[in-house]
């Protein structure tokens, strides 16, 4: 199945800024949470505080996400999953 639209231009441009996400075959991605080298993108207990909204998820995310008709959920602690709004 190939990504819709809307996802595929928003995995673009978080993948452009270095934000680890991951394409799993559907018509969606994923977004890696355990890959925090220089950047913090996603903390689900949110020890690392910096740019970060109250559920963990980098404002970067929420920014380009938001633009397309997306958002950002847990999927568990190390996965967050994108979903139309």
């Amino acid at each position: 199945m190939m990504m819709k639209r809307e996802y595929r231009t928003a995995f673009n441009k978080l993948r452009k800024i270095g934000v680890p996400v991951y394409d799993h075959g559907g018509d969606d991605f994923i977004i890696s949470a355990e890959e925090n080298y220089d950047t913090t993108w996603a903390d689900y207990y949110r020890e690392n505080d910096v740019a970060l909204d109250d559920f963990g998820v980098n404002h970067k995310i929420n920014d380009i996400l938001h633009d397309h008709g997306l958002f950002a959920e847990w999927e568990n602690g190390g996965v967050l999953g994108v979903s139309k709004k």
